[in-house]
């Protein structure tokens, strides 16, 4: 029928009358529409499944885990983003579960994340000979980047400071009218310690996140064909404080 149909339409709706033709026109458009979007999709499926296959199984599988880091990272990096604006409005009970609900959602991408890493580093650290051999210098860079101090401190800070920001949320949440109506001073007395420690997860992030990007910066300069895998510039901005 979708072979056929572009045949034999145009006489079908010429032999029709107006109406009927026109409705022919239509469902044949739809139809015809469907069919080679849906072919499109499955083409595009098949061809980013096999665009590694024409190369060796090490090389092939090693350009997997990057796009997978890639990917990840290009997630996180956007997540942090939202986060970030997110903390900016006006807190009322309602915004305060959704950015805790999000801050959930975040700390999934930022363990994919370290997954990809990790797995691109043991990988890479087991065919250490075959890549060297095939002159695969940028893979290591990658590897480089990410396996740097600055690097890892800039992670494991990030992680401190999504858990006391969420352990804030969660605290005013569950206590809200007694802390924005100052009736519990037990509340607020909480609640000052749970900022207290939220606000050095700020600091320390952001401490370290100017050494990262100090590094990242210095290490483009030197590698500047491993930028698709590295943070955006996005992520360069420090956390600003929630109020």
């Amino acid at each position: 029928m979708v072979l056929l149909a572009p045949v034999t339409t145009p006489y079908v709706i010429f032999k029709s009358k107006k109406t009927a033709g026109m409705i022919l026109f239509m469902v044949f458009l739809a139809s015809f529409s469907m069919v080679a979007g849906a072919e499109f999709y499955i083409w595009a499926q098949e061809r980013e499944k096999n665009k590694y296959a024409h190369l060796p199984p090490i090389t092939s599988q090693v350009l997997r885990l990057c796009d997978t880091l890639k990917q990840t990272t290009n997630d996180l990096d956007a997540g942090l983003v939202k986060l970030e604006n997110m903390s900016k409005v006006e807190s009322s009970l309602e915004k305060l579960h959704q950015t805790i609900a999000f801050i959930k959602v975040l700390r999934i991408t930022l363990a994919r994340n370290q997954d990809a890493i990790e797995r691109l580093v043991k990988f890479t650290t087991d065919y250490k000979d075959y890549f060297m051999k095939k002159e695969l210098h940028w893979i290591y860079q990658v590897r480089k980047y990410y396996t740097n101090h600055h690097v890892i401190r800039h992670f494991q800070s990030l992680e401190t400071y999504l858990d006391d920001f969420n352990a804030l949320l969660a605290y005013t949440a569950a206590n809200f009218s007694h802390i924005a109506e100052h009736k519990d001073p037990a509340s607020l007395k909480n609640y000052d310690e749970y900022y207290l420690r939220y606000r050095r997860a700020v600091d320390r992030h952001n401490v370290f996140n100017v050494q990262r990007i100090a590094f990242q910066n210095n290490f483009l300069r030197k590698y500047p064909d491993i930028k698709d895998y590295l943070p955006g510039e996005r992520q360069t901005e420090s956390f600003l404080l929630w109020e």
